[in-house]
């Protein structure tokens, strides 16, 4: 079943993102569909301040992978597959490893590396309203 949360304003971000995380359920790994300047990264990093990350998310398009780390010895990892131009490149430079953590990965562009992602792991799609609002919507596991 797909839920959807609709943000008008930036200052809605957080309460997206604590509804996000509420609707995982303890998933850990997040794929994020959508168009270029949509909002996939700024809604990463707010995710990551819910979580209680000391570093601030930026996007990762040229290191393919960041790490964040939290107030409680966590570490948060954030990919951006943009660049990426085969398969055996995320498996060059670890993706099955950083997937088998037990640690939150927050990846942009997956359908870049769609076959290697897990059956188990929430699709976050988000789209603009002609409005300027974003419709961030998941499937319900």
């Amino acid at each position: 079943m797909m839920q959807k949360y609709i943000v008008s304003d930036i200052n809605e971000l957080d309460s997206a993102a604590k509804w996000l995380l509420k609707k995982a359920n303890n998933n850990k790994l997040f794929a994020f569909y959508g168009d270029m300047g949509v909002g996939k990264t700024t809604l990463i990093k707010a995710l990551c301040q819910q979580l209680g990350s000391l570093d601030v998310a930026t996007s990762p398009t040229f290191a393919l992978v960041n790490e964040y780390h939290t107030n409680d010895d966590k570490l948060l990892y954030h990919f951006d597959f943009y660049r990426i131009k085969s398969k055996e490149e995320a498996l060059d430079f670890g993706l099955e490893e950083y997937l088998s953590y037990d640690d939150y990965c927050f990846m942009e562009w997956p359908e870049k590396v769609e076959e290697l992602l897990p059956e188990n792991i929430i699709k976050v799609n988000i789209s603009a309203k002609s409005d300027g609002s974003r419709i961030i919507k998941i499937d319900v596991l």
